[in-house]
């Protein structure tokens, strides 16, 4: 199982398992800064050759949607770490 961390004075993150992916509700509380870091995440995942690997949706107040196919669950997390909206990750 792949578990990581974040600083939740930053950002809240959830997710839920939805059939055959897993939906992540990113909420900013941060720096702006943290914003142009998730349009980064979703720039990697649109100019993929998968179409169909992540979706993304912007909501009001700084909220994100993310819905990934589970086969790209460990490629989303590093995405995630590597544009440090997480602290670390880890294999359990």
């Amino acid at each position: 199982m792949l578990t990581y961390t974040y600083d939740d004075k930053e950002i809240e993150i959830s997710e839920v398992a939805n059939g055959q992916d897993i939906e992540f509700h990113i909420r900013v509380v941060g720096d702006k800064v943290l914003d142009t870091r998730i349009k980064e995440i979703q720039h990697d995942f649109e100019h993929n050759h998968v179409i169909t690997d992540v979706l993304f949706y912007a909501f009001l107040n700084r909220e994100y949607q993310f819905i990934v196919r589970q086969d790209y669950y460990t490629d989303f997390i590093l995405s995630l770490m590597k544009h440090r909206l997480i602290i670390s990750v880890q294999w359990t």
